[in-house]
């Protein structure tokens, strides 16, 4: 957020109407959307500046098992997250969040925030300054919010809990991030498993903020498996809003949780678009941040939505077929086999060290413990590697 912006949250007066939020949990985000509750006032606590286009609201509360944050005016932001200090730390219990919308001024129901995203193992620039934190919901343009987070029986919460708004600016297509002197030679395909080459909408497409990036990308040996994600969240977004939510996903990762960059080296829109994701080239074994503990020789495809709810059609399957079979043709894998890999770090799933023979197009969940990528998009992963098996076929 810009300074004048920050100086006028802090001046906010304590005159400015809230409301408690209430501590009950809820598991459907389908509601009827509320509206905005009368309440007696009370002051909001001091916001964070965590980057020009990330704002942070310490969240309060009155023991280890319940922290929450009165509904309240913001200023304008399409995404949101919750983080917090200890990026080892898992959020053991519900965080729920409802938005105003700016234009409409009606409040949405509650929503859940997924949190399962962990600190990258390599690969992030912040050192002290990472955070942990759920994956971001898209709301789409907002000026209020209101949350509310819970520890299940018997845990505490993680300390330091913040409510991240990301504002998304709209801004021109920029020119693309030079390919990086350090990035290894493109591999040669081989004539067995040699799928097309996709059409990848390059990172100035979707407005990649490059002076946000601090360090080079790293590079594995190889890409021996392709993991196929979701970012959860919503699927009411338009296909012409998939740059500015993707950007929002690319602010909330480096501002937010601290990482160098987009955790995902590609993502996929609900229309079948591919983008490109990290830096350091598509057609290079780019270290994402997107399977904890199996970041490295592999790589990450995200589908924008929550496929929990939503059915794939033909166009994205077919998408991410073509990104997988082109990927793995690269080094010569089958898209139909299976590799071995070797965990990073203890995730939860796997142990540091352990070996995993995982498919080569595998979901988050077989690697992580995850619902991602969504009980829809996880029953799709046959045909997807069908799909990619005939892409290699040629």
């Amino acid at each position: 957020m810009i300074p004048h912006l920050l100086r006028r949250a802090a001046r906010v007066s304590a005159a400015s109407a809230f409301v408690l939020a209430s501590a009950g949990l809820s598991t459907s985000v389908r509601a009827a959307p509320a509206p905005e509750p009368a309440a007696p006032t009370r002051a909001a606590p001091a916001a964070a500046a965590t980057g020009k286009d990330v704002r942070g609201i310490p969240l309060t509360g009155t023991g280890p098992a319940l922290r929450q944050l009165s509904a309240r005016s913001t200023g304008p932001f399409s995404m949101v997250g919750l983080t917090w200090a200890d990026a080892r730390a898992r959020l053991d219990g519900t965080a729920e969040v409802r938005t105003r919308d700016r234009v409409t001024g009606v409040w949405s129901a509650w929503r859940a925030l997924e949190s399962d995203v962990r600190t990258p193992e390599v690969g992030a620039a912040g050192g002290s300054a990472l955070r942990a934190g759920t994956q971001p919901l898209w709301t789409g343009p907002s000026d209020g919010v209101q949350v509310r987070v819970t520890a299940r029986p018997g845990a505490q919460l993680p300390g330091g809990l913040r409510l991240d708004l990301v504002r998304v600016a709209k801004v021109p297509p920029g020119p693309r991030r030079p390919a990086d002197e350090a990035a290894p030679a493109p591999a040669t395909e081989s004539s067995v498993t040699a799928a097309p080459r996709p059409a990848v909408t390059p990172r100035a497409g979707w407005g990649a903020d490059e002076s946000l990036v601090v360090d080079p990308p790293r590079y594995s040996a190889e890409t021996k498996a392709v993991f196929v994600h979701h970012t959860a969240g919503t699927n009411d977004y338009a296909c012409a809003e998939s740059p500015d939510l993707i950007r929002a996903i690319f602010l909330y990762h480096v501002q937010g949780l601290g990482w160098n960059d987009i955790g995902y080296p590609f993502l996929v829109d609900k229309c079948g678009t591919v983008f490109e994701g990290r830096a350091g080239g598509t057609d290079q074994p780019v270290v994402g941040a997107q399977t904890y503990g199996f970041n490295t020789d592999t790589t990450g495809v995200a589908v924008l939505g929550d496929h929990n709810d939503a059915v794939s059609s033909p166009v994205l399957l077919d998408a991410i077929a073509g990104v997988a079979a082109w990927k793995l043709g690269l080094y010569g894998h089958d898209a139909s086999g299976t590799a071995e890999l070797t965990a990073a770090a203890d995730n939860g799933l796997y142990g540091k060290g352990q070996k995993a023979v995982l498919n080569r197009i595998s979901g988050h969940r077989d690697a992580y413990p995850t619902e991602c990528p969504g009980r829809n998009l996880y029953a799709d992963l046959s045909t997807i590697r069908g799909l990619a098996a005939v892409a290699q076929a040629g």
